[in-house]
């Protein structure tokens, strides 16, 4: 079977379009290995994001928002350790570590 993503989001703060957009990025990336993201409506100023529900991002523990890349490459070090991102790796530096954006 194959991985889903789980973002769970404050629907208080008004964070459903964050939500989409990561979706939208992780689906655009990720859209044969994954088999969905399912968005979860939440409260208290919640945004994960897990896979399969594992922990990938929480902005609490994690300082902010996740970039798009650094969540990426968080994905796709559980999912598919051995896949290079291309561009974002290269831009990395080969740094697979933070990345958050600011809250």
């Amino acid at each position: 079977m194959k991985p889903v993503v789980t973002i769970t989001y404050c629907t208080g703060c008004n964070w459903l379009l964050r939500a989409g957009w990561l979706a939208q990025e992780l689906l655009q990336s990720f859209s044969v290995t994954l088999g969905g993201v399912v968005l979860v409506p939440g409260e208290g100023g919640i945004f994960t994001v897990a896979v399969d529900g594992k922990p990938l991002w929480d902005r609490k523990a994690d300082g902010g928002f996740p970039e798009a890349a650094a969540l990426k490459r968080r994905l796709r070090d559980v999912i598919e350790p051995q896949r290079d991102l291309g561009h974002i790796d290269r831009a990395a530096g080969g740094d697979t570590t933070d990345g958050s954006a600011t809250p």
